[in-house]
């Protein structure tokens, strides 16, 4: 999808970046039962990894993001739950830091393999992610090889084949199609089955807009004005109400609070619009005004008074 020189992109482009994701696309991924390309990355802690090394041995979950991936913020609490429920269960996590999906002032496009690196250790503990992370290489050589999407995830079985592909990482989905593998492979003595359909070629869930301002804010205001601009109101909506639902997240006791105080405005704003369409409504009635009622007119009221006459 792009040269050499243009992986590192400096501003988000929608109608480039978006195209194959919009379109069910991985590019030159490999396809579900096709062999997974190999590759050799270094990890966050300093070991080398080989996708190889798992083959026989392991079935690997490979997931791609960035730091300002609304994606990836989306999506790695959940990974981060799979990655403890499922690591002593045959099964391999490998988080590949790939380009900045957003990047601005204070989180620019890389310019260096230590910029990549720095963004991944500030990923690695904003998020508290557990799983090895992987830094691929400035041009992005092993990205490429798996279609460029920004938060991708496939899962290649102990054949070293793909056995499920996802262009937008889903957590619950992964977890499916993860427990499929693992029962075919206990039940028929296999290595390799394609599983849940083999991809997920559906957009990205609500869960990443609410997510969206969390990871632009990480880019800087030149990323979050980007975003609203190449987005339109999708965007302006995803950044604002990311931006409401990101203190809720992160403190839910006090958001229960404000709730109900918003809950009481909401109601007394609801009681007072009432109260006034009432009283409006009553002003144009001549024989309903000065609180004339059958009880104070067979209290010894007469018409006249009732009226106001």
């Amino acid at each position: 999808m792009f040269g050499s020189s243009g992986y590192n992109y400096e501003r988000f482009d929608k109608k480039n970046l978006l195209r194959d994701v919009a379109a069910g696309r991985f590019g030159h991924a490999p396809q579900p039962g096709e062999r997974a390309p190999d590759f050799e990355l270094r990890a966050l802690d300093g070991d080398k990894v080989r996708l190889s090394d798992f083959r026989s041995e392991k079935n690997v979950v490979l997931t791609f993001g960035s730091a300002t991936c609304p994606q990836t913020a989306g999506s790695i609490e959940g990974m981060n739950d799979l990655y403890n429920d499922y690591r002593d269960d045959d099964v391999q996590f490998l988080f590949v830091y790939v380009r900045e999906a957003h990047p601005g002032e204070e989180l620019t496009a890389h310019k260096s393999q230590q910029d990549k690196v720095a963004a991944a250790e500030m990923l690695r503990e904003e998020d508290e992610i557990e799983m090895p992370i992987l830094v691929d290489d400035l041009n992005g050589k092993v990205h490429r090889k798996y279609g460029q999407i920004p938060n991708s995830t496939f899962i290649i079985d102990k054949s070293g084949r793909v056995s499920f592909r996802a262009v937008a990482t889903r957590p619950m989905l992964i977890a499916d199609a993860l427990d499929e593998l693992l029962e075919r492979q206990r039940e028929r003595g296999v290595d390799h089955a394609v599983v849940h359909g083999g991809e997920d070629l559906a957009a990205p869930s609500m869960r990443t807009f609410l997510n969206a301002h969390r990871a632009l804010e990480r880019g800087g205001t030149d990323a979050i004005r980007n975003f609203r601009e190449q987005m339109g109101l999708p965007g302006k909506v995803a950044v604002t109400a990311g931006r409401i639902a990101r203190p809720v997240a992160d403190n839910p006791g006090a958001a229960i609070g404000t709730a109900a105080v918003m809950a009481g405005v909401v109601a007394l704003g609801l009681w007072a619009g009432r109260e006034l369409r009432r009283r409006r409504f009553e002003s144009r009635m001549p024989y309903g005004v000065h609180g004339y009622r059958r009880g104070e007119a067979a209290a010894g009221y007469d018409d006249y008074e009732a009226v106001g006459i």
